[in-house]
């Protein structure tokens, strides 16, 4: 018999029983094993991977219940099916409280087995699923993923780190496209709360009178619309994690009631007396300067504080042009398997192009720039026709620095300097005698430059 339709171990102390159940199974092209006690069958489970498990209810060696609770603790994908020749309605439902899929009577009727075991069978198909999706998820929010080998970064990546597995509320700051929402991502899935909702809200995309509504939900009635009661996103993330993007553009009113949940962890829907209490981790993400916003009075000084507990600050995709080329390699891989493309790389020109660029939308805009060109690619790799135009233009444009206001040619010269070393220790991979001998300086001097401009940390790169 072929195992295409999933395996399956038969437990019963009864050899009549188990043998033609077994048989049964193996008709419907079920790859069946069976045994006749507790040990045989946690064995047989540590041997090889079964999708499900009949058994008899009562063993002379232990109970069914002690066989479904050792089953759900080492193996917990295994689907559980028991058969008792003298079953109560009580044993029935404890045995599905504890996990159990199904729990049948003695005589066992063919058509009610055959059933029971095709559904069970749908039941770990769906457990699969939702592991593979799980894995995918683990893959696509995992630090390991998020590329990047400058200094910022891996200051970025050992805060996350010594975050990720508290509870305290994290304030990630930075340009719009840097990777805030990645950053909450990451903290999520690294932390105990993994398995528990990531709710997503952008405070600046919601209309303020809605905004109140869609974070603690509303009552009935509340107003014009509300024609039923309404569970917000706060209730929508408990034991899980909110992440409120653009937090700057919390109107005072909605700040008050913020500063409470993140006090009390508490809070009332609109036009309701009912509290709600929620255990909900916080992270806010903002592109305003949150101090310079406190000190003109549009944030509440109170509620910076209170969520300016651990600040992870998003660095430009300017500030670090030697990631560049690691980034772009990452997303053209990942465009070319959306579009069903092979490309193997990038040309250096046009790579130089990349590295020339400003970068104004950051991490976002050279997602795009790269999309775009793996869709409009001409050649077998992609060149600078194949870049937006003006990237291209700022790359073949001049430097046109400010020399009107009084400047040291030292103090000049410091950025386009530092920006040469910093991409040049990236292309060979850090290594300071290759990048002097490509600078066509000594190491010495290379090394007092890196100092110099805090070059001087070998980053570890993040594997992609």
């Amino acid at each position: 018999m072929t195992d295409q339709r999933g395996t399956i171990f038969v437990v019963d102390d009864d050899p009549i029983v188990r043998d033609s159940l077994s048989d049964l199974l193996r008709v419907e092209s079920y790859h069946v094993d069976a045994g006749s006690s507790f040990d045989d069958t946690m064995k047989a489970l540590a041997r090889r991977s079964y999708d499900l498990v009949v058994s008899d209810m009562n063993m002379p060696d232990t109970h069914g219940f002690e066989l479904l609770r050792a089953i759900k603790t080492r193996h917990p994908n295994i689907v559980v099916i028991f058969i008792t020749g003298y079953g109560t309605i009580e044993s029935a439902v404890e045995a599905i409280k504890m996990g159990a899929y199904d729990y049948l009577t003695k005589p066992i009727v063919d058509d009610e087995i055959r059933l029971v075991v095709q559904r069970a069978m749908e039941q770990c198909a769906l457990l699969r699923e939702c592991q593979s999706l799980r894995e995918q998820l683990d893959q696509r929010y995992g630090l390991d993923n998020v590329v990047g080998h400058d200094y910022r970064m891996q200051r970025v990546f050992d805060l996350v780190e010594a975050v990720a597995t508290s509870a305290v509320n994290v304030l990630i700051g930075g340009e719009s496209g840097t990777g805030k929402s990645m950053i909450a991502r990451v903290i999520h899935h690294r932390s105990d709360r993994r398995d528990k909702p990531f709710i997503e809200v952008s405070c600046g995309a919601i209309p303020e009178a809605l905004l109140e509504s869609e974070l603690f939900g509303h009552a009935r009635g509340s107003f014009t619309g509300a024609v039923g009661d309404k569970a917000g996103k706060f209730k929508a993330a408990d034991g899980g994690t909110i992440f409120l993007d653009e937090i700057g553009t919390a109107s005072p009113a909605l700040q008050v009631k913020l500063l409470r949940v993140l006090q009390e962890r508490e809070f009332e829907p609109v036009g309701s007396n009912k509290t709600e209490k929620v255990d909900v981790r916080v992270i806010m993400a903002t592109n305003l300067d949150l101090e310079e916003e406190v000190a003109q009075g549009r944030f509440r000084q109170d509620l910076y504080y209170r969520i300016n507990v651990v600040t992870i600050q998003m660095p430009n995709l300017s500030e670090r042009i030697g990631d560049i080329p690691l980034l772009a390699q990452d997303l053209l891989a990942r465009h070319c398997q959306s579009a069903n493309k092979q490309i193997p790389g990038i040309t250096d020109e046009a790579m130089r192009c990349l590295q020339s660029y400003g970068w104004p939308g950051n991490v976002r805009e050279l997602e795009n720039a790269i999309e775009r060109a793996v869709v409009l690619v001409k050649g077998r790799h992609i060149d600078v026709s194949d870049l937006p135009p003006k990237s291209i233009e700022s790359a073949s444009a001049p430097a046109s620095p400010d020399f009107l206001s009084p400047i040291s040619l030292r103090a000049a010269l410091e950025d386009p300097e530092r920006r040469v070393i910093e991409a040049a220790l990236a292309r060979n991979n850090w290594c300071r005698q290759t990048t002097a001998a490509e600078l066509d300086i000594n190491r010495t001097t290379l090394y007092k430059k890196m100092k110099r401009y805090n070059l001087d940390t070998e980053p570890k790169m993040a594997p992609t």
